[in-house]
Formats: structure tokens, sequence, C-alpha cells
């Protein structure tokens, strides 16, 4: 291998490896974005050194490529800025903070990677103003290392829940389902679940990273459950939208005055569909269907679901198994 192909090479395992990083970072802050997408970003030298690495960490605040340069401007490194690696396309667009693109043009950053293109109308366009602008900016999928795939698909689940939202007018919808041995979803008399502790443990990380939980008025009547993260440590401040499918006004007042005690917000609905526009248009870019079987009956019939996280009791001395099935694939978000 010459030397010219060894340092292509190189530069391509700086870049895989900084894409890692810049995934990470984002995925760490599931669940707190919404209404925006989570987003990580890797700043590097011409040399290929990390700088400074941030994540977009809610509504309102700054972006993860604004708060990546400002942390390198803090550390008098604002000027080695050669890279910026994104998870997503910088956005263009004045909103509650500056265009993205902007912040980027005030360093003196050469190259731009990006793991997928916005799919927001209104904030998209930012690596066309940087193009436009000089800088050489290419896309993940043509990043030409061995590690590619994975972080593309990485990149594409974590723009899922937001990407769903603002093309179809729906929250990304996860549905949890338990089944013991025989099939059945309804746990022992005096229970509320038959899993064990690994399976409880992700049935809680995926409530932690929704915005919003769906439910039955006969999963609510039967068991009053709480739908609050334990098991690991809940999102601060933040606030879920319990809505209710409850046709015939089965759900009594307390349960409903305890779900807001608990810090839910608690809302009737009588259609799935309505549901979930309405959910969507509250800002929810991912719902947890957690309900009994008539509700994940319906669900699945629908189609309108993107993600199904079944879990299957294992026997006495072993590992619940736990498979995640795609109702369509991620690119066609």
């Amino acid at each position: 291998m010459s030397r010219a192909e060894t340092e292509v090479q190189d530069r391509t395992a700086i870049l895989a490896e900084a894409f890692r990083h810049a995934l990470l970072l984002a995925s760490e802050h599931e669940g707190a974005t919404a209404p925006n997408p989570v987003v990580g970003c890797v700043l590097l030298d011409a040399a290929g050194a990390v700088l400074t690495a941030a994540a977009h960490l809610g509504a309102g605040l700054p972006h993860a490529e604004a708060r990546a340069i400002a942390l390198a401007r803090d550390a008098g490194l604002a000027e080695r800025i050669d890279t910026v690696i994104v998870t997503l396309e910088p956005c263009n667009h004045h909103g509650r903070t500056g265009p993205c693109s902007a912040a980027i043009l005030s360093t003196p950053a050469r190259e731009v990677w990006y793991g997928m293109p916005d799919p927001n109308p209104v904030a998209s366009g930012g690596a066309a103003t940087l193009r436009a602008a000089g800088l050489r900016v290419r896309p993940l999928a043509e990043l030409n290392h061995p590690a590619r795939a994975a972080l593309v698909a990485k990149a594409e689940r974590l723009l899922a829940p937001f990407a769903t939202r603002v093309q179809r007018g729906r929250p990304f919808v996860t549905v949890k389902q338990a089944l013991d041995a025989s099939g059945s979803m309804i746990p022992p008399l005096g229970a509320k679940t038959f899993t064990g502790p690994e399976a409880l443990l992700v049935a809680h990380q995926l409530r932690r990273r929704a915005d919003a939980i769906l439910t039955g008025s006969g999963t609510v009547r039967a068991d009053r459950p709480e739908f609050t993260v334990r098991h690991l440590p809940d999102i601060a401040g933040k606030s879920r939208i319990l809505t209710i499918l409850d046709r015939r006004g089965r759900v009594d007042a307390e349960y409903l005055a305890l779900a807001r005690a608990r810090g839910l917000q608690p809302h009737i609905a009588t259609d799935l569909a309505d549901a979930l526009r309405g959910l969507a248009e509250a800002g929810c870019n991912e719902v947890l269907v957690e309900a009994g079987p008539t509700l994940t009956e319906l669900v699945r019939a629908s189609g309108l679901w993107d993600e199904w996280v079944l879990i299957e009791k294992a026997p006495l001395g072993q590992s619940d198994q736990i498979t995640i099935t795609r109702n369509l694939p991620l690119k066609d978000h």
C-alpha cells in the first residue's frame, strides 16, 4: 500500500471513530430533546485530533454544532477547527436558536461530514449553504470504511422518531409486548408483570426515551399502572403525555389525578389515529404503547407502528428473549 493510500485509510478510520463518538453522545440524550431530534457533534483539527464534542440537550438550547464550537472557543481551540462531524445535516434556519450553518461558517472549518439529511423542509439546506461557501461537505453514506453501514443504521434509528413526526404527522410508535410461556400477555393473579429483571430494565429504558405513553382503559382498570421510569434514572424535568384510549368513559377521575401527581399529563382519546396526530402536534417524537391484548392488536392491525419490542418469558434461570421488529425500513422515514 502506498503512503497516499495509507493516509486515506487512516483518515477514514479517524472519521469513522468521530462518527461513533458523535452518535454515542446523541444516543445519551434520546427522549430529552423533543420536538427536536437528538444530535451529536465532534470537532477535529487538521491532524484528526478531537478538539471538543457535544450533543443537543433540549429544545430551546444550543444545537450540537453550536455547543461544540462554543466549547472550543472557551478552551481557546476554535482556530484549530478543521473538520465538523455531526449526526444530522446542519440546520439552515432561524428558530429558537441561530442556524448551525452560520455557526460553522464562523469558524475556520474546511470540511463537514453529516450522518443524515435533515428531513424537516423548514430547517434543511445547511449542506448546500456550506458547499456554496466553499466547504467540502459529504454525507456519512459516502465514507469508505467497513463500519459505514452500521454507523448509517445507527444514525437512521436516532433520527427516525423526529423524521416520522415531521414527515408522517405522527410520532414514531414503539410497541412493547411481553408474552409468557403460553403466549399470554396477562400476568398471574396479583402480579403486574412476569418478566425478569433484564427485561424490566429494557422496558423502562423504552419508557425513558418515550415522549408519550399510549395505553387502554382496560389496562388502567385492571392494573392501575404508574407509568413512571424506575430501574434507571429518568430524564430530569421530563413530563410525558399519557394517552388513554377510552371509548366508553371507563377511566375514573381518581386515576387521572394520581397520574398528574406522578408528573404525567393524562389525556383521554377515542380514536387511535387521531390520538397519534394529537401527540405529533404536541411535539412528541416517540410514543411507547404499553397496553393489553386488545389495544396491542389494534395497533398491529392498523399498521401505525414502527418498532415492535417482543419480550418472551424464558424458563426459570434463563434470561427472557427480546426481539425487535421494524415495520418499515428506516430509510423510508
